[in-house]
């Protein structure tokens, strides 16, 4: 049930967004080791930002998972969804904040109840 959640300040007008949904979807799945039919990625575009002062492109995301978060993965992570941001967006990976949530089943809901 990884969630990612991420924001940039780059609009997404004429971008091809179903490839970065894709390749980021398919590193979290890989990375953690969770099924990618329970990978949920979320991209929004043109969201107001400054990052060290300037409005060049920057984003931020966060990543929620139930377990599977650890050091090294979420350094795995880091280096995957950045790569995918400056690639598909132009956002520099100095100018990119990840933040992780490890939670308990019971905090997050799927299908009318928890897992």
């Amino acid at each position: 049930m990884p969630c990612l959640n991420l924001s940039t300040n780059v609009s997404l007008d004429g971008v091809e967004t179903s490839s970065i949904l894709s390749e980021a979807s398919s590193a979290v799945a890989k990375i953690i080791g969770k099924p990618e039919a329970y990978v949920m990625i979320v991209l929004k575009g043109s969201v107001p930002m400054a990052f060290g002062g300037t409005e060049e492109p920057a984003a931020y995301g966060e990543l929620v998972s139930i377990g599977g978060l650890t050091s090294d993965v979420n350094k795995k992570l880091s280096g995957a969804i950045a790569n995918v941001l400056e690639t598909k967006l132009s956002v520099p990976k100095s100018r990119f904040y990840l933040k992780f949530y490890d939670t308990k089943g019971s905090n997050f809901g799927w299908n009318g109840s928890t897992f």
